[in-house]
């Protein structure tokens, strides 16, 4: 058996699949999945996470998925801590090991380790945030050109995420986040990973995303949200700030109007996207693949000979 866990790493923006083809390789080859998901770790926010259904899950175990509530805290690390004694543990037994979520960080967390830089800041972020929606995110990646030339090289200026992290590290500890990265050297790689990654024309990724969202309206999304602020849970949550659950939250407050709210999630949830590549593309490691029967086909090929190569069954 391989000395490392190896690790099958489903990746790419929202609606292209991910959840799916994580699905049929696992049912396939007798595997496990671990979500890297930073919202389907929440209760109660079912529809607008996109989480497996109860008869998938049933059929292949999915982990890290319902295991915190709402007004409850997730983190990179957090999530790390929590997914190494899985994959310790499927690794042992001879267990396939997939990985799909959209959360990139979660998944770097995973393969490359953190460094150990300050803790977030809340207000910090949501002042570089409101800065970024008054005078766009460039304006921020210029501010950390100044500051951290080496950072900003590898930031694209459309990478809110990072540009704000970087950010939020100078202006905590006065030190370019690059420091920090340069004596860590994300170097830590206690997997093999095998990283696929599915890729779509622009155009067809964003009718996919319209009509998810369309699709998650018509089952409940409004309602689901509408529980979550009859029980008690602030529309200023971390979980209830995210995308979707935030534009609901508004819409039932007497905000703005239905048709209005929707069209609002379509719009953000497309510029996630393009944030989720941006991040996903700048990883050398990931395989792409478009949506081909024939790809279908190389990715499961690809991913029998990863796995058969790296462990035989007890």
């Amino acid at each position: 058996m391989s000395i490392l866990p190896r690790l099958v790493a489903i990746v790419g923006p929202t609606a292209s699949g991910k959840s799916s083809l994580a699905f049929r390789l696992a049912r396939l080859l007798q595997g496990e999945i671990l979500s890297a998901d930073s919202m389907q770790v929440y209760r109660r926010m079912d529809i607008g996470t996109a989480k497996p259904s109860p008869a998938e899950r049933k059929d292949v175990p999915h982990h890290l998925i319902d295991i915190m509530e709402p007004d409850q805290n997730y983190s990179a690390a957090l999530f790390r801590e929590q997914a190494n004694p899985i994959i310790i543990r499927l690794h042992q037994s001879g267990t396939p090991i997939f990985v799909a979520g959209g959360t990139g960080l979660y998944l770097k967390a995973l393969t490359r380790g953190l460094f150990r830089g300050p803790g977030a800041d809340p207000e910090l972020r949501e002042s570089l945030k409101e800065r970024a929606a008054r005078d766009g995110i460039p304006s921020l990646h210029r501010e950390l050109t100044g500051l951290d030339p080496t950072a900003a090289s590898r930031i694209h200026p459309g990478d809110l995420f990072r540009i704000v992290r970087a950010l939020e590290v100078y202006t905590q500890t006065r030190r370019p986040i690059s420091d920090f990265q340069l004596a860590h050297g994300f170097q830590d790689s206690p997997y093999e990973a095998l990283k696929i990654g599915l890729s779509w024309e622009r155009e067809d990724l964003y009718r996919r995303i319209e009509k998810r969202v369309d699709q998650m309206i018509e089952a409940g999304w409004i309602e689901e949200v509408r529980a979550l602020l009859d029980s008690g849970y602030s529309r200023n949550l971390k979980s209830m700030k995210s995308l979707g659950y935030r534009h609901l939250a508004s819409h039932l407050y007497g905000e703005r109007g239905l048709a209005e709210t929707i069209e609002a999630i379509k719009r953000d949830t497309r510029r996630f996207a393009k944030r989720q590549l941006t991040w996903f593309r700048a990883d050398e490691e990931v395989r792409w693949f478009g949506p081909d029967p024939e790809n279908d086909l190389r990715i499961e090929g690809f991913v029998k000979e990863f796995i058969d190569s790296g462990a035989s069954r007890p």
